[in-house]
């Protein structure tokens, strides 16, 4: 007896967006707008070479969104979600569709970091090659990392250490100090958002074996984790500012920051927890935009 193909309705371009999780989207903005503010408070900010970095993050984040999608739809850790929609996982679109979209969009984010790279170093197309490995093998693959608990590190690493001190460095030759404290900042605040994300899915990641740090720490201290991560970019905001006292004025985000706290720190679950991913985006989002505003003004 032959089986009916299974039929997928497809998705609206509302549904794609919503596919390409535009909350995770200041994971991208942030780090260049940090990276762009460290080259500024050494006068050698490049404005091109600034937009190609935003283009390489932010086709990155996507390209890894939909990495995710595909690679947790076609495994059945999306089958039973809280969270927003995903387009493998809800039959919408076939997976092989939203495969091919992650590694659209990692195509155009390679194109303008090889095109970046020409204009700086070439060394750091072997960097964009290790960004896309590290987007894929998050979920990907037999073995993917991020159901070992590193996708936190990974985030760390790559949203935050790589993308601003590779911001700073393709402006200015250089990093500096100032520019790896902005790193650890942005990174820190990545992870969080990426944290919050892994403690809203705690009881179907443990059900379906994606062992997310979230899953290893347990509730409790993925929330204190949490909090500690927000906590450090703050104390490092303060760290940025000596000497350069403008920088102070990126802590008016905390008050976003403390906003998104509320249901961490309240014990909410599942879906009240979601907007903790915007608020704290739309927070990091601002404490770049402030950060980069002082660099002018300094």
């Amino acid at each position: 007896m032959t089986s009916t193909p299974r039929q997928y309705p497809g998705a609206t371009p509302a549904q794609w967006l919503e596919g390409a999780r535009p909350h995770t989207w200041a994971n991208a903005v942030a780090p260049v707008l940090a990276g762009t503010a460290a080259a500024t408070l050494a006068s050698e900010a490049n404005p091109l070479r600034a937009i190609l970095a935003g283009v390489v993050a932010l086709a990155m984040i996507v390209g890894v969104n939909y990495a995710n999608d595909y690679s947790d739809g076609i495994k059945g850790t999306d089958d039973d979600r809280s969270g927003p929609l995903r387009l493998t996982g809800s039959g919408l679109v076939e997976p092989k569709k939203v495969k091919c979209a992650a590694f659209a969009s990692f195509g155009v984010g390679a194109v303008a970091g090889i095109a970046l790279s020409l204009l700086s170093a070439w060394w750091l197309v072997l960097v964009g090659a290790a960004c896309i490995a590290g987007a894929w093998f998050y979920t990907g693959g037999k073995n993917p990392y991020g159901y070992r608990g590193l996708g936190e590190v990974a985030v760390f690493v790559f949203f935050g250490l790589v993308a601003v001190l590779g911001t700073e460095f393709t402006q200015t030759g250089s990093v500096s100090w100032r520019g790896l404290l902005l790193a650890v900042a942005v990174g820190s605040l990545s992870s969080a958002v990426n944290l919050a994300n892994n403690l809203r899915d705690i009881p179907t990641d443990a059900a379906t074996g994606k062992i997310t740090l979230a899953v290893r720490l347990g509730d409790a201290n993925t929330r204190r984790l949490w909090v500690g991560l927000v906590s450090l970019a703050v104390i490092v905001t303060i760290g940025i500012s000596i000497g350069h006292w403008w920088g102070l004025i990126a802590l008016l985000a905390v008050p976003l920051f403390v906003v998104a706290a509320r249901p961490v720190t309240g014990g909410a679950q599942g879906r009240a927890l979601i907007p903790v991913l915007g608020m704290l985006g739309r927070g990091m989002l601002l404490w770049s935009v402030l950060e980069f505003a002082a660099a002018l003004l300094a």
